[in-house]
């Protein structure tokens, strides 16, 4: 079962993966589809309000971070999913997504946090959904002093759509477990 939709005015089908035994979602992954990923990061840029860098959560908005600052020329960063040897130091927030099992952490490396200190930052994720990495990176955005100038993602799944602080290209609904779109 696939759900059928443009997005950045390109066709997709995206596949529907149970949830739980009453939810679908349509799985969406932009890893690999450097086509979608050009226009999605066209698209976001031309709705962004003026910014100094961009940051994502690891994995899936990584490709589109950096897509978008190839085209705007500003510095991304990666909120990492585990500390690594060259942070000079952490920043650490809990996350729980719906579609990773189990808590998870964010870290923010203290040196890019110095950086960020009193820019204008834009958050931009692939989906977004409930929303709990988006907060989690907000949260770390926060800590390091830095002004979150907008929360832009390429599909606003369900409930997120109905958000107002949230730029997004394209609703993407929930599904029952027929695939019936809810």
């Amino acid at each position: 079962m696939y759900h059928s939709m443009k997005i950045a005015g390109l066709d997709r089908k995206l596949p529907l993966c149970p949830l739980n035994d009453e939810l679908k979602i349509a799985a969406f992954v932009i890893f690999g589809d450097a086509e979608l990923t050009v226009a999605c990061a066209d698209a976001l840029l031309k709705k962004a309000p003026e910014f100094d860098y961009i940051i994502t959560a690891e994995a899936k908005g990584i490709p589109l971070a950096h897509e978008m600052s190839r085209q705007s020329g500003k510095k991304y960063f990666v909120a990492r999913k585990k500390p690594k040897l060259y942070m000079t130091g952490v920043f650490d927030v809990i996350v729980n997504s719906i579609t990773t099992e189990g808590e998870q952490h964010l870290y923010l490396d203290t040196a890019e946090a110095e950086q960020m200190k009193g820019k204008r930052v834009l958050i931009v994720d692939d989906v977004i959904s409930l929303g709990e990495s988006l907060k989690a990176v907000q949260t770390l955005v926060n800590k390091a002093e830095a002004d979150i100038v907008a929360n832009m993602t390429i599909l606003a799944e369900g409930d997120a759509a109905d958000r107002k602080d949230i730029i997004y290209l394209e609703r993407l609904p929930l599904f029952d477990k027929e695939g019936n779109v809810l």
